[in-house]
């Protein structure tokens, strides 16, 4: 199944989603549909509520394992919300998995400031300088043990200019995000400094897409929080208070950008679940 295959897929997925008509579909078999990593029967959750899509489509592919994935966003009746999506089709070409993470700001109460979706032209490009698949997985998961129990120790490869955006929201090399003083930091700057040091683990992680061409690994997992750090003691000898002081987990879909060994965009779209929820997508 080639990418031209897979964005067809793609495409017929979103249409019958925009008309709320899961039967447009070719399901297979034992289909395994979740959203908000609850299972549902395609047709429930948002199939039921969504007025239309919204403008942004960033959409990549793995041919290897029969997966597409797609950023864009969902408008419902009290909002538009950020949402991610893979769907992984079987050997016919029927639909057999469906994850969609939908960050609806009025449920999860995590609005930041300044929500936009935009097309960036550096996750729409192929790579110039490729690495093998293992090693694009190998620095995605680094990514996600730099950020666990962050001390500013280092355990991936990011270029000077790295850029995130969460939940449609820039999260670095954004001076104007003043809800959080390292917001105008880069990715490596940000990690070096250990400011995420109250994310105790980034369990669950999952790597069921990449696409080669592209240089794009698309990633899933938790991020639990058990919210005792206070305040404590950041690499540069300076003190900061933990913004996050209740035990809780984030359910996340995050896309990779991997070029000349080294990650330089990160795309996330993330909600608050309970403390420790398990995941329907874990072997069983």
């Amino acid at each position: 199944m080639d990418r031209a295959e897979l964005y067809a897929a793609l495409d017929r997925f979103l249409a019958a989603l925009g008309a709320r008509d899961p039967a447009r579909l070719n399901w297979a078999a034992g289909v395994r549909h979740s959203e908000n990593n609850v299972m549902l029967v395609p047709g429930d959750g948002v199939w039921a509520t969504i007025d239309r899509l919204g403008s942004y489509d960033l959409r990549f592919a793995d041919p290897l394992t029969r997966q597409v994935g797609w950023f864009g966003s969902v408008i419902e009746p009290a909002e538009e919300s950020a949402c991610c999506l893979r769907i992984g089709l079987d050997p016919s070409g029927a639909i057999a998995e469906v994850e969609m993470v939908i960050v609806r700001d009025s449920e999860y109460g995590m609005a930041l400031p300044g929500k936009r979706f935009w097309t960036k032209p550096r996750l729409e490009t192929n790579v110039v300088a490729p690495v093998s698949r293992a090693e694009m997985v190998e620095l995605a998961d680094g990514y996600f043990s730099t950020l666990q129990l962050n001390d500013g120790t280092i355990r991936t490869k990011f270029t000077a200019d790295c850029n995130r955006v969460e939940n449609g929201v820039q999260t670095t090399n954004n001076p104007e995000l003043q809800l959080f003083h390292w917001a105008s930091m880069g990715c490596e700057e940000q990690f070096a400094l250990g400011i995420y040091r109250y994310d105790d683990r980034l369990r669950g992680r999952r790597f069921p897409l990449v696409d080669e061409e592209r240089g794009l690994v698309f990633a899933f997992g938790f991020i639990d929080h058990s919210g005792r750090l206070g305040r404590y003691q950041l690499a540069n000898g300076e003190w900061n208070q933990s913004p996050i002081r209740r035990p809780h987990s984030f359910y996340l879909g995050e896309l990779f950008k991997i070029d000349h060994g080294m990650i330089e965009a990160i795309e996330a779209d993330f909600i608050s679940v309970p403390y420790h929820t398990p995941s329907p997508w874990d072997p069983a």
